[in-house]
């Protein structure tokens, strides 16, 4: 009796349709993980060299009565940069009492600013809400 073959011989027809679908999803995956590293680099990239050459922290604030904060800002700036930093004063509700925008300008060396804010209502907290170049 002869042996009855029931596969094709290897190699002769090509490749089968499952080792081609695996081709195609490694082909698949491969451009999406580039996609993905590149659009992660450039969201990183965008991220680091988008910081502002103008830079404040708040290291004091004090209420000395009901209507005025009295903050300390330690301020980094280039002298070649003019900005402006925008501070705001809350209540225990966190709401906003007061708010003030301080201008720097081109050419001016600045280390430490005393801000005073005046307030609607008494405040609880003061913060520096951000920093912005031009």
């Amino acid at each position: 009796m002869t042996a009855v073959r029931e596969e094709l011989p290897e190699g002769r027809y090509g490749r089968s349709a499952d080792e081609r679908a695996d081709h195609k999803l490694k082909i698949i995956g491969a451009v999406l993980g580039a996609a993905v590293l590149l659009v992660v680099g450039w969201i990183g990239y965008d991220y680091v060299s988008g910081k502002s050459e103008l830079n404040a922290q708040v290291v004091t604030f004090e209420i000395p009565s009901k209507d005025k904060v009295t903050m300390g800002l330690d301020v980094n700036k280039d002298t070649s940069t003019a900005g402006t930093c925008t501070v705001r004063a809350l209540d225990e509700n966190h709401n906003e009492v007061g708010r003030k925008d301080i201008a720097f300008t081109k050419g001016q060396h600045v280390s430490h600013v005393t801000v005073e804010l005046r307030t609607t209502s008494k405040a609880s907290s003061a913060e520096l809400i951000s920093c912005q170049t031009g």
